[in-house]
C-alpha cells in the first residue's frame, strides 16, 4: 500500500499565514500537520511509500521539509505543475496524475493534508484489509452548516455506502465524511482515466460517483479530526494541541 497526501491547494483561507507557505507545513503545537499524518502511518508495515502531491509553487518547500527529516518509508514529493488556486488540478485529478506519474499498481491510502487526527489511522487500515473493499471514513455530525460543507454519505445495515454527496443543501445522513479514503489497487483503473460525468475538485467528488457503481465500505472514526479551514480553526487546534 502507499499512501498519498493531498498537499497541492493554496489555502486562500488562511492568508496571510499560506501566502507564501503551504498549509501542510503549518506547525500545530510541536509539528506541522504533515509531520502528525506521516508520523502515524510511517509505522504501518501495511505502507511501503509515501507520496506527498504539492503544487509548483510550494514545490521547493515541502522537498526542503523531506530533506531535513528522516522516515521509515520512502518518501515521494510530486509537482503537479499548478502555480495558483485558479489553475490548480482538483483532488481527483491529483490522485489521478499520481497514479500515472508513477505507475502505482498497489492499494492507496489517500489523505488530505490540511487535517489533523487524534487517533492512528492503523485500524482504518485493518478495517479495509477485514473488507477487502475499497472504503471511506464517517463520522457523526449533527451541525447543519458542518454537514453543508462537507461530503455527506447514506450507508445501510452492512456498513455499505450506498449514497455519497458533497456540499448538500440538504443532507440525507448525518454521516460526515472525511478526506480519507483507501482505494483498492483493482478500483485504480477509474481513477486512472476519471470519466467524464465524474467531478474532480473536492477529494470526495470521485466517491459519489463510484458509490453508485461498485461496493464501499465506511469505518465509523475512533476518535476526532480537525480540519484546519480557516483561521479561526487553525487557532483553535493550536490551543487543543499546545500541550501533549
Amino acid at each position: 500500500m502507499k499512501s498519498i497526501i493531498l498537499a497541492a491547494g493554496y489555502a486562500t483561507r488562511l492568508y496571510p499565514l499560506t501566502e507564501n507557505f503551504p498549509k501542510p507545513l503549518l506547525k500545530i503545537g510541536e509539528k506541522s500537520i504533515l509531520d502528525r499524518l506521516i508520523d502515524d502511518i510511517d509505522k504501518l508495515d501495511e505502507i511501503d511509500e509515501h507520496i506527498v502531491i504539492s503544487n509548483h509553487k510550494f514545490f521547493n518547500h515541502f522537498n526542503q521539509w523531506k530533506n531535513n527529516r528522516v522516515f521509515n518509508k520512502k518518501i515521494t514529493i510530486l509537482d503537479d505543475g499548478s502555480n495558483s488556486n485558479d489553475n490548480r488540478l482538483g483532488a481527483v485529478k491529483d490522485i489521478s496524475f499520481a497514479l500515472n506519474t508513477l505507475n502505482i499498481e498497489n492499494d492507496i491510502l489517500v489523505l488530505a493534508g490540511d487535517n489533523v487526527l487524534d487517533f492512528s489511522l492503523r485500524e482504518f487500515v485493518e478495517y479495509q484489509k477485514k473488507h477487502n473493499s475499497s472504503c471511506i471514513m464517517r463520522h457523526l455530525e449533527n451541525d447543519l452548516k458542518k454537514l453543508q460543507k462537507t461530503g455527506v454519505a447514506t450507508i445501510d445495515e452492512n456498513e455499505k455506502v450506498i449514497l455519497m454527496e458533497e456540499k448538500p443543501k440538504n443532507p440525507k445522513s448525518n454521516w460526515a465524511i472525511p478526506p480519507f479514503y483507501i482505494y483498492k489497487k483493482s478500483d485504480l483503473i477509474f481513477i486512472r482515466d476519471l470519466p467524464s460525468d465524474c467531478n474532480t475538485d473536492a477529494p470526495g467528488d470521485f466517491i459519489s460517483w463510484f458509490c453508485k457503481k461498485n461496493t464501499v465500505y465506511a469505518w465509523e472514526m475512533s476518535g476526532n479530526r480537525f480540519d484546519i479551514g480557516d483561521l479561526d480553526s487553525y487557532n483553535k487546534a493550536c490551543e487543543l494541541f499546545s500541550v501533549e
